[in-house]
């Protein structure tokens, strides 16, 4: 099992084929991992202690509360209250954490066939929602009744469809091939 960090570094080599690469700083490359917790109105401090916890194990960095933009009068949310927790990765511990994303927690999904890749957006960036964050091996361990859900964006250099979709096959994402999207 080849490590994200060396398929990161072989991508040029990979990818100039296909896309007509002449210089190494033409092939795309990830950039940071962000990782985030939506907790909306919760008023109970263990669990915004749990998800803090939780998402510092998972990730290897302690979260930064993000705060609400503007004030909603029908959810009762005012504006520069918390309402979620977020983890940007970058170097080292980004492909740490991709490298656990990819070859444990992943494939532990239930019924798991593959990602989807039409969650990559115009700007060459791909986002994954995780319902359950026990699927990481660092808080399996855990009560089941406190589980919640992250969004993780993978933010790449490079600038369509294309191209992400060929440095996340190329990293080892379990994408599902064409044919089988489409059904």
């Amino acid at each position: 099992m080849e490590t994200v960090q060396a398929r990161l570094t072989s991508v040029y080599d990979a990818l100039k084929g296909d896309f007509g690469y002449k210089n190494v700083n033409e092939a795309p490359t990830i950039e940071k991992v962000i990782v985030s917790v939506g907790t909306g109105r919760v008023d109970d401090k263990a669990k915004i202690a749990l998800i803090q916890d939780r998402l510092a194990q998972i990730t290897g960095q302690k979260a930064a509360p993000r705060a609400a933009r503007q004030s909603i009068a029908a959810f009762k949310l005012r504006e520069g209250d918390i309402v979620g927790y977020q983890v940007t990765l970058r170097g080292k511990r980004m492909t740490q954490f991709l490298d656990r994303l990819i070859h444990i927690a992943i494939p532990q999904t239930r019924d798991f066939r593959g990602l989807k890749t039409t969650s990559i957006d115009e700007m060459g960036n791909y986002t994954l929602g995780i319902k359950e964050h026990t699927i990481f091996p660092e808080t399996a361990d855990e009560e089941l009744r406190n589980v919640f859900g992250m969004s993780i964006t993978i933010v790449m250099s490079s600038s369509d469809k294309a191209e992400s979709e060929a440095l996340l096959r190329h990293v080892g994402m379990p994408l599902k091939k064409v044919e089988e999207a489409k059904k």
